[in-house]
């Protein structure tokens, strides 16, 4: 059997090596030993595969010999074509008229390898050895004995020769299984374990490899087929941890890879989302404390989770995120909030925007969401209910840039539309792979004739606010339980919602037309970020505090990129700061929304008037009562 190695590679040496190089080579190579799942037989073999490498280079007379057929096994195309004047001897290159006169001559000048080693490239069953052509005519080869193949490819491990490894073992694997059990080399109990075990190790060192490159999807192949071999032969489960701990590790590199692949390769990219829903599941959700073997903690898995949103579609956020929420999970049911406004607003499907709405009022017991209720109120045509929700927020950079921006409107619509459009436009759009070059326009939003009908048809805002009945938790419970009422069927359109819908969309283009010469240069002058750029700077720096995280530090973090992108309306507002507050794991008394309910006069009223007639009556009583204590003393 002829393999692709040469005694200098065994001993690791160059072709220059001294006597006293090849000493020490020796030395290192023979103390030096494999894994400990490497059978007697495999470390032997490798052993005599070392000392002929040593016994044929440290003889002068057989050195040269070897060095002038590994010369010309080598060099000899090269030589063919240098000049007569060179300095190396070309006579015996040029008689050499074909291959297989090449080799009748190495047989000649080597006589005392060719009459041991030497064979035609028959096995001793008298089949053509399928390793004697695997490799290229010039390449540097050996003849060896079959049961010294282990031993061969245990040099060509160590030596990182992984690819060649897994060439030279492919004819032996037929039907997933290694056919050696005919004893040919070597002892099958022995030998097979040994086959398998280099190959799996092989596959593991070039699947490392692949990872380092960036090539994650054939990394996994590479794992996953030396897995599948221990597998199938049940051997080495130490081994199998090792490639399966890789596997685990590797899953948030296949993920990004297979999603940021074109649309056309639709399988692969559902490939990626079933490994990130498997990740979600061991997890427990996004926001989950289990254990998927990542090595990502929560942390750094939300800023996974930001990062992938750039490459995954409206649709496909949808059905991620809509199914996290009924996980449920905080930042799942927020993500899904951005996804439905964001289809919402595209597709003019106002529907989306209503269920937007309804999450937020969910998730608004404990956390300050009332400027993006604000944003679904305005896109439902719910102006007073925006005003309310702008009044109850604490976002002071966002509603110091929309009253800058109402100063001459009795009401903060005009700020908003521009907020709204901005927000949209540099801040949720970004985030989606068919969105991130569009622009949002809330006069097309609003001429649309299917959003106009819709918005018709939605019940009163008073109506709207009391659909959602929230329910304190009970005793013994930590969950809050959120009732929806049934909407009630209409069978008309309201007058007074026509008016509402047809001033909303009137407000809107206004706005857009009188800020197209004032606020609108102001915008155009400002350095707004790209949508590359909003993506780059939107991963989730989050500073970690003990093992929990809450959403209202993710949800914190998004609206925190909102206000850094926002115009500058004077020198004094800091809006691009990209330091996050601390309140991301806590809940903050600033950022918790708190019902305001108005002063009952009349109540009050009521009672400051039974509390003196009260007074009075304790006094008259005990007037009377010191009155009969002094007659009764007096007529005593």
């Amino acid at each position: 059997m002829r393999i692709p190695l040469d005694y200098y590679r065994i001993l690791g040496l160059p072709i220059q090596a001294t006597v006293e190089q090849l000493r020490q080579a020796h030395r290192d190579r023979t103390q030096q030993f494999p894994r400990r799942e490497y059978s007697e037989a495999t470390i032997v073999a490798r052993k005599q595969l070392v000392d002929e490498a040593y016994a044929i280079l440290s003889d002068l007379e057989q050195r040269q010999t070897y060095d002038g057929s590994f010369l010309s096994k080598t060099y000899g195309p090269e030589l063919e074509q240098v000049s007569p004047s060179s300095e190396i001897n070309l006579e015996k290159i040029q008689q050499e008229e074909e291959k297989e006169t090449k080799l009748q001559q190495t047989e000649e000048i080597l006589p005392k390898l060719a009459s041991r080693r030497l064979t035609r490239g028959i096995s001793s069953h008298g089949r053509e050895n399928p390793v004697t052509h695997e490799f290229e005519p010039n390449t540097p080869s050996i003849e060896i004995e079959d049961r010294q193949f282990v031993g061969a490819l245990l040099i060509l491990q160590e030596l990182g020769e992984y690819e060649l490894i897994l060439k030279l073992t492919s004819p032996y694997l037929i039907n997933n299984s290694i056919a050696v059990k005919d004893g040919r080399f070597g002892d099958p109990v022995l030998v097979l374990p040994d086959i398998a075990l280099t190959v799996a190790l092989a596959n593991l060192e070039l699947g490392r490899e692949q990872w380092q490159q960036g090539q994650y999807e054939s990394a996994a192949t590479a794992l996953e087929a030396g897995q599948g071999l221990l597998l199938r032969e049940n051997l080495f489960v130490q081994i199998r941890g090792e490639i399966q701990a890789d596997l685990y590790k590797l899953r948030p590199y296949r993920i990004m890879e297979l999603v940021e692949l074109p649309e056309e390769k639709a399988l692969d990219r559902r490939r990626g989302l079933e490994i990130l829903q498997d990740m979600l599941n061991e997890r427990g959700g996004i926001d989950g404390q289990g254990n998927d073997q990542s090595g990502l903690g929560v942390e750094d898995f939300l800023k996974f989770v930001q990062q992938l949103r750039h490459y995954l579609s409206m649709a496909e956020q949808k059905k991620l995120f809509e199914s996290e929420a009924h996980r449920p999970s905080a930042v799942g049911t927020y993500l899904a909030v951005y996804t439905f406004l964001a289809q919402g607003f595209a597709q003019k499907q106002p529907a989306l925007i209503r269920k937007a709405k309804f999450m937020l009022m969910q998730l608004g017991r404990s956390q300050d969401v009332n400027l993006e209720k604000a944003v679904c109120s305005l896109l439902l045509g719910q102006t007073e209910e925006a005003n309310r929700s702008l009044e109850l927020s604490q976002e002071h950079e966002p509603l110091s840039f929309i009253k800058e921006n109402s100063q001459e409107s009795p009401d903060l619509l005009p700020g908003l539309c521009l907020y709204a459009e901005h927000w949209l436009t540099e801040e949720v759009f970004p985030h989606f792979r068919d969105l991130s070059d569009k622009s949002a326009s809330l006069k097309d939003y609003f001429a649309d004739q299917h959003v106009q009908a819709y918005l018709e048809a939605l019940p009163a805002e008073a109506e709207a606010t009391n659909q959602w009945v929230v329910v304190q938790p009970r005793r013994g419970h930590d969950t809050e339980e959120t009732f929806y009422q049934k909407e009630t069927d209409q069978s008309s359109a309201l007058d007074l919602e026509k008016k509402r819908i047809s001033s909303v969309g009137n407000a809107a283009t206004a706005t857009m037309a009188s800020t197209s010469t004032g606020t609108s240069n102001q915008l155009e002058a400002s350095s707004y970020q790209s949508p590359q750029e909003t993506y780059k700077s939107s991963s989730i720096d989050i500073q970690k505090q003990g093992n929990s995280l809450s959403y209202s530090r993710y949800s914190e973090r998004v609206r925190e990129k909102s206000r850094s992108s926002l115009p500058q309306l004077n020198e004094n507002m800091s809006v691009g700061s990209k330091e996050l507050p601390q309140s991301m794991l806590e809940q903050s008394p600033r950022r918790t929304s708190t019902r305001r309910e108005p002063v009952k006069i009349g109540r009050l009223i009521l009672i400051a008037v039974l509390g003196l007639l009260a007074i009075g009556l304790i006094g008259f009583v005990a007037i009377k009562t010191i009155s009969w204590l002094a007659n009764a003393l007096g007529l005593g």
